[in-house]
């Protein structure tokens, strides 16, 4: 491996096994969740929103909702989709219009960039110790002056605990590509209810240490092959339930 992402660190956090199918083993996804389906043309729709108004251009709401349904119809035509029982393609696609609704109406402060890649090299802030493995990821969107921007659909409304280490990651890699820290974190979630809405999430603090020492330990525990299951409530929805029932910690 050359590299690790905020993702991958959650993901082996919550379930190292999770972790060695996807990641190491490969294992191919018999299904894909609808939320992720969701999701993915949610900030499909949102990039290209963003990149429209960065290049000084006026997108008209119609658009967005094209671009949202574009996405979601090409990922259902490459892959599986699994559905909760309570929900219907046609259901989500107005879902989506609706949030994305919500969002064109809302003020928008200046577009700096969207989508933007980061690589750095993971270093402990305090005592230059270097992993040799390198850090990787996108930041959603980077608003003036200085504010990093991250999209989120739910069912529920979050806690920005739920995404410290992902903006602990995007702190981390700014502040070592600009040598500043950002001014603010903004975590824009779009809650999936019946009457849908957005709730906007901020915070100034991100510990890089911590998240430097976390990184080190999920990467030594990858090196040395510590893979094991991890029942939650994510069990429920998994992709890789047959594989987990089967394993014998080998």
């Amino acid at each position: 491996m050359d590299h690790l992402s905020s993702s991958q660190i959650n993901l082996y956090s919550q379930c190292s096994l999770k972790y060695k199918f996807q990641y190491v083993d490969l294992l191919p996804k018999p299904f894909k969740a609808s939320g992720l389906v969701f999701g993915s043309a949610v900030h499909a729709a949102l990039s290209w929103f963003h990149t429209e108004r960065l290049a000084g251009r006026n997108p008209t709401l119609d658009k967005l909702h094209k671009v949202f349904e574009a996405d979601w119809y090409g990922q259902t035509i490459e892959s599986h989709v699994r559905y909760k029982e309570w929900e219907t393609p046609a259901g989500l696609i107005m879902l989506g219009r609706s949030i994305l609704g919500l969002y064109y109406r809302e003020p928008h402060d200046g577009v700096q960039g969207t989508e933007i890649p980061f690589t750095v090299p993971l270093e402990d802030p305090v005592t230059g110790e270097r992993l040799g493995i390198n850090l990787e990821g996108f930041i959603d969107l980077l608003e003036q002056p200085d504010t990093i921007v991250e999209f989120k659909t739910s069912l529920k409304a979050m806690d920005i605990k739920d995404v410290n280490v992902q903006l602990s990651a995007y702190s981390y890699a700014y502040e070592f590509l600009h040598q500043r820290l950002p001014r603010l974190f903004k975590v824009v979630n779009f809650i999936k209810s019946k009457r849908p809405r957005i709730l906007v999430l901020e915070t100034h603090q991100c510990d890089h240490r911590r998240f430097f020492n976390l990184a080190k330990k999920v990467f030594e525990g990858i090196r040395a092959q510590i893979f094991f299951p991890k029942h939650s409530f994510m069990c429920a929805g998994c992709e890789f339930a047959e594989p987990c029932q089967g394993w014998e910690g080998n």
